[in-house]
């Protein structure tokens, strides 16, 4: 029987090179390969600009291009004709899933597995990448939206890639990272002077590019969850764009967001509650802390951990800032703590 309560990561793991990647999937498989754990695809953006999030996101875009210059990634258009530097990207990620293919074939269920890749969104993108003539692409609604439309079309061939290589798989979730998004929403992303911010989003263009991006994972045959571990996400806007699963950081929620969360899990959707440091802190909490904690949120809510079984134990953010002993740890201590809840 599959586990009610689940463990996962959110995605970013320590090191500076290949090697550091490859032990990032080896970890990932170990502690996480088996119930209760969800595995996913690790990303290691110490390696560089083109293994970090916002690389990783355009290596995904189907029909823009880009480029990357001293102060980041630019967007050159439509030629069909990428830069030596998206081209990297784009090999890098091929590369990441060729070992995570001929890893995970000793790991994963012959069937019925599961499996989450992560994806920047297009809020996210928005406000790290440069347009053509220089500033973000958040500065411009045409370039915003045609931004958001080409990680909708790229995302659908992704799922397909993927899938292809874990051809077990009978549930794919893809995790669509919007750490920018409450930044967007509240005007305070700065712009390339930083002498100014760029004006606020308005809420029905927000949820209309993530519906974009959300409604094509669906249509591809995946699981949509969206992550941020910001204050201020507005998690009823996401939910409302189509995510069905909300990956969260449980120390910067407020009294509505935990509204939102409990819908979320009684209509049966996922919640990956972050309970775990990103990085070492000074005393690392024990599996009964961290259960303990779970609990006491689920009973503020009113729920039964046997009748939710679409929560999940994570840490609040990502792993990158930790030590590669610690990333280790925290895996390990997510997927304790999930068989420690789902036991009661």
């Amino acid at each position: 029987m599959s586990a009610t309560t689940t463990a996962t990561g959110v995605g970013s793991h320590p090191g500076e090179d290949q090697h550091a990647f490859d032990e990032a999937v080896r970890v990932v498989l170990g502690e996480l390969g088996e119930d209760p754990g969800l595995p996913y695809l690790p990303e290691v953006p110490g390696r560089g600009a083109t293994a970090t999030m916002t690389g990783r996101g355009l290596a995904v875009l189907d029909g823009l291009d880009a480029d990357l210059q001293p102060a980041g990634w630019r967007l050159t258009g439509s030629s069909g004709s990428p830069g030596v530097d998206h081209r990297r990207t784009r090999s890098l990620l091929a590369q990441d899933l060729d070992t995570l293919e001929e890893q995970a074939g000793d790991v994963l269920p012959a069937t019925g597995g599961t499996f989450k890749v992560q994806v920047a969104g297009p809020w996210t993108l928005a406000a790290t990448v440069e347009r053509p003539r220089g500033d973000k692409v958040l500065a411009d609604h045409g370039a915003r939206r045609e931004l958001a439309q080409a990680l909708a079309e790229g995302v659908g061939a992704h799922v397909a890639d993927v899938r292809r290589r874990l051809p077990s798989l009978d549930r794919l979730v893809v995790q669509v990272d919007e750490p920018a998004l409450a930044a967007v929403l509240s005007g305070s992303v700065p712009t390339a002077s930083g002498f100014s911010r760029h004006r606020s989003v308005d809420l029905p263009e927000a949820s209309q590019a993530l519906e974009w991006v959300l409604a094509a994972v669906t249509e591809a045959g995946a699981e949509p969850w969206v992550h941020a571990c910001a204050p201020g996400t507005p998690w009823g806007l996401v939910r409302g764009a189509g995510a069905r699963g909300l990956s969260v950081d449980l120390g910067v929620l407020d009294a509505a967001d935990h509204d939102v969360l409990a819908e979320a899990l009684e209509a049966g959707e996922s919640v990956a509650l972050g309970v775990v440091p990103g990085t070492r802190p000074a005393a690392v909490p024990s599996d009964a802390q961290v259960t303990e904690r779970v609990l006491r949120w689920l009973d503020m809510l009113g729920l039964d951990p046997a009748e939710v079984p679409g929560l999940v134990v994570a840490p609040a953010c990502g792993l990158a800032g930790a030590d590669a002993a610690y990333a280790r740890a925290a895996l390990a201590l997510v997927r304790t703590s999930a068989a420690n809840v789902q036991s009661g």
